[in-house]
């Protein structure tokens, strides 16, 4: 017997092919959006047979919320070891905006609003969407608190001013998908709105 027909023999244990699976599902929401996993989708990307997917998952609304919130939870986790590197509360804020407006996650920021869509309908991904806010608000204000608390961010609500630079920063990612009139510069718009908020010059801001 050939060693290939020997490997294609070879079994995958449940927590292997559930682990296969769900890195499909990742790949093909970055690749195509998140309403493109499907369970045709991705028994096609692994190479099996549609219900060999539906066996091994708790149904394809679990499946896209679990890759929702692995995908978006892994770009805060970036985001963290980030910032962690800088020590200037400003600068630290200044590394977060770059970051994340520099039109390199274009990927991530359509994965994010399907999500918001397709929650409307889907309570499983509309839990996680309402997690994985709460998660990122939560490293925004404990950023925004530490500024305040150092005296260089002007003092007020850290919870509220969170939410706020999110809607700033969700609000321009979402509106460059489709390149809504002239491409403008999203870290600058977003510079000067923050730095408003935060009562600093928006050159702190510039990395």
């Amino acid at each position: 017997m050939s060693e290939t027909s020997t490997a294609r023999r070879v079994r995958k244990t449940p927590e292997e092919r559930r682990a296969e699976l769900a890195a499909a599902a990742r790949e093909i929401a970055l690749e195509e959006g998140l309403d493109a996993v499907t369970l045709r989708a991705v028994a096609r990307r692994v190479g099996v047979a549609p219900g060999l997917v539906a066996h091994y998952t708790d149904g394809m609304e679990t499946l896209v919320a679990d890759a929702f919130g692995a995908l978006v939870s892994a770009e805060l986790a970036e985001l963290t070891a980030l910032i962690a590197a800088v020590d200037d509360p400003a600068a630290r804020i200044g590394v977060l905006l770059e970051t994340l407006l520099d039109g390199s996650r274009t990927d991530i920021t359509l994965v994010w609003v399907q999500a918001w869509g397709l929650g409307a309908h889907a309570e499983a991904l509309a839990a996680r969407v309402r997690s994985e806010m709460d998660d990122w608000q939560r490293v925004l204000a404990a950023e925004v608190g530490r500024g305040m608390d150092a005296g260089v961010f002007a003092p007020g609500d850290a919870d509220a001013t969170a939410w706020h630079l999110l809607a700033i920063i969700d609000g321009l990612n979402a509106h460059s998908l489709v390149r809504w009139g002239a491409q403008p510069d999203r870290r600058g718009l977003a510079q000067r709105a923050v730095a408003g908020l935060l009562g600093i010059a928006p050159e702190r801001l510039r990395t």
